[in-house]
């Protein structure tokens, strides 16, 4: 019944949806008057024309935030809008590691929905650990992430749709009966909805509009309703609660008819159903007979795709019965339409669409090969770029073959013994810092990067009075991440912090990577966890010396190594910057385990909450670390927890650490 949620509200600007997708034309005349900004990504947010993601982000964001009165009618055009490009026109595809990114940036810019109208075919709904992070970043803060189901037409799975706390959305025609097209994996029977998904109008670059169908254009239906949902609880004197709303479309989802009994499933949880979502919302109980949100209902909400209705009494008179032109029915003239075939192929670990010009056939890029606000700090950091605390090892680049072959020819032979000299090997990272000992102001010219398991995440590019001497310490830990794990200056990991910019770089294998500029060598470090260790167990051993070395050694050390490889993130977010602070500030926490240990308990989780208690324009995280008894299941938890300000380039620790038990 979304002409219901028209006449209470057309959105409120307190609330922010983010969509995740291609560049978007904001100089489309739906867009003139919207509350829409674009986030800086690695992809450029200048819509083109002829590009088939810059059509497809501007029309997936018109049908939410297109304004009234414009060719194309928004579903809630007074909400706030994000744009976080992530599909570029000259690639097609995205990786997981970015989509992670966009979705890591939405959530810090304060969005309570993130709509993706993309996937990645997946055999479980498994998925790379950098999305997984991102998906539970959201699902800590309470944000929505809407996705699309998938355009493949099978009982198939796409991520992120079937992950956990993600609402999955389908695509139905004007009868309300799920479209061939249409994924029906196990995961969406229980977090997955139908929405109309057949000729939808939509923005198209340059200005006019067009009609296209897929789940892609499913999914910022239910985006809009969902915020129209918050927007009503706001404006209810309610605190706005995204994960309640998921529940209740959910909860009010009806089933598909009982004559089409071959489409029980491809109905996923149930078909979208407003009246009976905002009956739930108001704490009232549904009947059988509510009615499911049809393509006149869409149009009338002003979604503006394809009905002459103008206002809500001729809007609620179609809902009642009376005759209404429908949002989905078949187009006699169907312009620059796009879609992607159904046996689009995939690549591990990418988002890849393949647009081509077939009238009426799914568009959707498939993946192939409590807001987080940081309080400022009192100083010009924050202005320049997002803050950055990483975990890694370093790596090296050159771009370009002729920047490689420029160092080829530049490095001397290689001693390879017995006096036998073979031709330089840039590559070769012995060989590399052998030359930089010598040519040190030629490390300005490798493209440096922060690799997290073998994969580079940002490209780091030291600026500054102080560029200089943040060079020769990346050599210096690249030397010792050379060396044998025996030797007393190995380096295993490192922590870089620093300002991320809007820039990027081309790597040689073609992957775009955002560059972090260090401000100076301060909070740069690298170690070997032995020797942290070590040196995090003599300072235990001076105030509790009755507690289990090699007990304690064991603990710390897989402490440090969860958080490196279970918990692995970006650190852009204030949480993860407080928790590899934590990793690198590792006598602390050996502090706190003496304690549990020396009684017998042992790690048992690792997490990060926002601090009740900090100091003026500060940012406070606490870590809470709980330990478990494995020898009596009946003993209490053991908790420590220890604060963290992560306002500055490098966070500190406050006060003292403090514990108490718990049954759980």
């Amino acid at each position: 019944m979304l002409e219901t949620l028209s006449t209470i509200s057309q959105g409120n600007n307190s609330i922010c949806v983010a969509v995740l997708d291609g560049p978007v034309d904001r100089a489309h005349p739906c867009f003139q008057g919207a509350d829409l900004k674009s986030l800086p990504s690695l992809v450029k947010d200048n819509a083109r024309i002829d590009g088939n993601m810059s059509a497809h982000g501007t029309h997936v964001a018109s049908i939410i935030f297109g304004q009234p009165g414009s060719p194309v009618q928004g579903i809630a055009p007074q909400c706030k809008g994000i744009i976080v490009p992530v599909f570029a026109d000259d690639r097609l595809r995205t990786s997981q590691l970015d989509l992670a990114r966009g979705i890591e940036q939405a959530v810090n810019a304060g969005a309570h929905i993130i709509n993706l109208s993309g996937g990645q075919l997946t055999d479980y709904g498994e998925s790379d650990g950098w999305l997984q992070n991102a998906v539970r970043l959201c699902r800590e803060n309470n944000v929505l992430l809407v996705a699309a189901a998938g355009n493949n037409g099978c009982d198939c799975l796409h991520v992120p749709a079937a992950m956990p706390a993600v609402l999955a959305v389908g695509a139905m025609d004007a009868n309300g009966k799920p479209l061939d097209f249409s994924n029906w994996g196990e995961a969406y029977q229980s977090q997955g909805i139908l929405a109309p998904g057949e000729n939808i109008l939509g923005a198209k670059v340059g200005g006019g509009v067009h009609r296209v169908s897929g789940t892609s254009f499913a999914a910022p239906i239910v985006s809009g309703v969902a915020a129209l949902l918050l927007s009503l609880q706001l404006e209810q004197g309610e605190t706005p609660d995204p994960h309640k709303i998921r529940q209740v479309l959910l909860q009010s989802a009806l089933p598909c008819d009982a004559d089409m009994p071959e489409d029980a499933k491809r109905c996923l949880a149930g078909k979208l159903n407003v009246s009976g979502a905002i009956t739930l919302l108001k704490g009232g109980k549904m009947t059988q007979t509510s009615t499911s949100v049809s393509a006149s209902e869409v149009e009338a909400a002003g979604c503006g795709c394809g009905s002459s209705l103008t206002n809500a009494s001729e809007a609620l008179a179609a809902h009642q019965g009376q005759s209404a032109p429908s949002l989905v029915g078949a187009a006699a003239n169907v312009e620059g339409a796009q879609s992607v075939p159904s046996n689009t192929p995939n690549f591990q670990n990418y988002i890849q669409s393949f647009p081509t010009p077939v009238t009426q056939q799914p568009m959707m890029p498939n993946l192939t090969a409590n807001s987080v606000t940081a309080s400022q700090a009192p100083s010009e950091l924050p202005d320049l770029g997002p803050l950055v605390y990483s975990l890694g090892t370093l790596g090296y680049d050159f771009g370009t073959e002729a920047r490689r072959d420029s160092f080829k020819q530049l490095m001397p032979p290689f001693d390879i013994g017995g006096g036998v000299m073979v031709p330089a090997n840039p590559y070769d990272a012995r060989q590399m810092v052998d030359y930089l000992d010598n040519n040190i102001s030629e490390a300005r010219s490798l493209i440096w990067t922060l690799n997290i398991e073998l994969t580079p995440v940002y490209a780091i590019d030291p600026t500054g009075p102080f560029a200089a001497e943040s060079y020769r310490a990346l050599h210096e830990l690249l030397s010792g991440q050379i060396q044998p794990e025996s030797n007393a200056e190995y380096v295993e990991r490192v922590s870089i912090p620093g300002i991320l910019t809007k820039r990027t770089v081309k790597l040689y294998s073609g992957q775009v990577i955002p560059v972090l500029e260090p401000q100076s060598t301060r909070g740069i470090y690298g170690w070997k966890v032995n020797n942290l260790v070590s040196a995090a167990m003599a300072a235990v051993q001076a105030e509790a010396g009755t507690a289990d070395e090699e007990t304690i050694r064991k603990t710390l050390d897989g402490f440090l190594n969860r958080i490196y490889y279970d918990l692995r993130n970006l650190g852009t977010t204030s949480q993860d910057r407080a928790l590899n602070f934590a990793v690198t500030n590792a006598f602390q926490a050996a502090q706190t385990f003496s304690q549990a240990v020396a009684v017998g308990m042992e790690l048992d989780s690792v997490t990060v909450e926002k601090s009740p208690f900090c100091r003026m324009d500060s940012d406070c995280w606490d870590v809470k670390l709980k330990f478990f008894d494995p020898e009596n299941n009946r003993r209490a938890k053991k908790i420590f927890r220890f604060t963290i300000d992560v306002s500055d380039l490098i966070p500190v620790t406050l006060g003292e650490v403090r514990s108490w038990s718990s049954p759980y």
